[in-house]
């Protein structure tokens, strides 16, 4: 009997090939056994810079590392075995010039088997992300309401309403010009996300932006209901595990304390079959 041929991982490429055709599955993943699942439905997994807040407890975005970044995308790239993976680059290690920025996706890319790196940044990025790509790294970039950003934009507001529209079309067009394969739209309106997804050839994918995105992407915590620290009001949650985790460990507790804790259906001393 002959074997099936093993599934081929996805490719930017193969992203970039998307646009306009059947909407893309995206989300955040950051272990091997999330990974696992997600790789099932999702085209393209992204190890965010989330994974600061929603697993390590910080405050934002700011203070994740390339050896936090590094660490759990050898952790995602265990779990996949279809969809692309997609590294975030941390906040300081892009934004000084085009030579570390390719220096620090470079090792990303090496250390973690990624089939690509993120940033965040429009049109000041645009030399970053060509410089970046002509080496033969391929660029998701990130626009709209960028979080490593956040502090000069003032809070996780909605960008790009009314005049300053503009200036998130100008965005996207100038990382479609450099090269990217893909971009974030972020908590930008539903009608200039529409806008930027016919004028650009690149798929965008929303995030708190619109259906009509050429795909989606959510922090995989938030959509599963496990990070309630607080809940993005874009967010629809397809579960509760936190408040099922915490009815899980109070029986646990419960029946501990009582002592009526299950006991093992075989006894230890027994010996096992084949010894």
């Amino acid at each position: 009997m002959s074997q099936s041929a093993p599934q081929r991982s996805l490719t930017a490429s193969d992203i970039r090939a998307r646009k306009g055709a059947d909407p893309l599955v995206c989300l955040t993943a950051y272990t091997t056994p999330v990974a696992q699942l997600a790789d099932a439905e999702c085209d393209l997994v992204l190890v965010g810079d989330s994974v600061g807040m929603v697993l390590h407890g910080l405050p934002s975005t700011l203070d994740v590392t390339m050896e936090m970044m590094v660490m759990h995308g050898r952790a995602v790239s265990r779990g996949l075995h279809r969809a692309l993976m997609v590294v975030d680059m941390p906040f300081g290690s892009y934004e000084e010039s085009p030579a570390q920025a390719f220096r620090n996706a470079a090792r990303l890319m090496a250390e973690t088997g990624a089939g690509a790196v993120k940033l965040e940044g429009g049109a000041h990025m645009e030399d970053t992300i060509r410089f970046i790509v002509d080496r033969g790294i391929p660029v998701m970039a990130h626009i709209g309401l960028t979080p490593q950003a956040v502090n000069a934009l003032g809070g996780y507001k909605v960008q790009g309403r009314g005049a300053d529209a503009e200036r998130i079309t100008q965005d996207a067009r100038a990382v479609t010009r450099a090269g990217a394969f893909s971009v974030v739209l972020e908590k930008v309106p539903a009608t200039l996300a529409d806008q930027i997804t016919a004028d650009i050839d690149i798929p965008t994918v929303g995030i708190g932006a619109s259906a009509g995105c050429d795909g989606q992407i959510l922090v995989i915590d938030d959509m599963l209901g496990l990070f309630d620290a607080f809940k993005p009001k874009f967010v629809k949650r397809y579960g509760d595990l936190a408040s099922d985790a915490r009815t899980a460990i109070r029986t646990y507790a419960e029946e501990v304390r009582a002592r009526s804790f299950p006991a093992p259906e075989h006894v230890f001393s027994q010996e096992e079959p084949g010894k």
